[in-house]
C-alpha cells in the first residue's frame, strides 16, 4: 500500500483529518515566505498525538540549526531544502531522524547522488509547494523507492500511482481551497485514493 504525506499542515482539523483519512505522514513548513510556514512550537502543539509520522520541512538550514529545530518542533523527520541539505540530511541520519530527500526533477533522473539511508522526494521545484507537476515520463522504471510530489490532488494521484509506482505521495497545495488553508474534503479524498480505498 502506498505510503503518504499529506504537507503544510497548520490547524488541528487539518492533521486530524489528514490522520483519520490514514494518512502515514504530515509534514510541517519551517520557511517564513510560505503562507503554511508554522511555528516549532505550533508544530509541536500539532504533532504531539498525531499518531503520523512528522516531518520539518526547512529551506537553507544548515545542520546545527536544522537538528535544533526539529528538537523544539519534536518532529520525527526533516525534508531539508536549499544549500546546506547535503550536509543537513546527514547529520539527521546520525542524530537518528528519518529523512525525506527533496530532488527538483527538470529531466532524467539519477538518484546515485542520494545516499541509502535518506528517501527520494521527487518534485517539480527545489523548495516545493507549487502544485505544478514534473514529466512523469522523467522518473519511470525508477529501481530505488521514492516518493512523487508535485501537482498532485485527488484527481491526478491514482493515476500518477499506476503509471510511475512511487513507494510514497506527497501532497500540499493540490490540497487547498486557499493558499495555505487545506480543503479537508479534498485532504480525506487524496489520502483515500492514495491507499486505493
Amino acid at each position: 500500500m502506498t505510503w503518504v504525506k499529506v504537507c503544510g499542515l497548520s490547524r488541528p482539523a487539518e492533521v486530524e483529518a489528514a490522520v483519520a483519512a490514514g494518512a502515514d505522514a504530515v509534514g510541517f513548513v519551517f520557511y517564513d515566505p510560505s503562507p503554511r510556514a508554522v511555528s516549532p512550537s505550533v508544530a509541536r502543539a500539532l504533532g504531539a498525538d498525531a499518531g503520523a509520522l512528522t516531518v520539518a520541512v526547512t529551506v537553507d538550514l544548515d545542520a546545527d540549526s536544522l537538528l535544533h529545530l526539529a528538537d523544539l518542533a519534536g518532529v520525527g523527520a526533516v525534508q531539508p531544502h536549499g544549500k546546506h541539505a547535503d550536509r543537513a540530511a546527514a547529520a539527521a541520519v546520525e542524530a537518528g531522524l528519518s529523512v525525506l530527500r527533496p530532488l527538483a526533477v527538470t529531466g532524467p533522473v539519477d538518484l546515485s547522488g542520494i545516499p541509502g539511508d535518506e528517501l527520494p522526494l521527487l518534485d517539480s521545484d527545489s523548495i516545493g509547494g507549487t502544485g505544478h507537476a514534473f514529466d512523469w515520463a522523467w522518473i519511470e522504471g525508477l529501481e530505488r523507492r521514492f516518493v512523487l510530489a508535485g501537482g498532485l490532488g485527488p484527481d491526478n494521484v491514482e493515476a500518477a500511482i499506476a503509471r510511475v509506482e512511487p513507494w510514497g505521495v506527497d501532497a500540499s497545495s493540490g490540497l487547498e481551497s486557499a493558499p495555505g488553508v487545506k480543503d479537508l474534503a479534498k485532504v480525506r479524498a487524496f489520502v483515500g485514493k492514495a491507499k486505493g480505498q
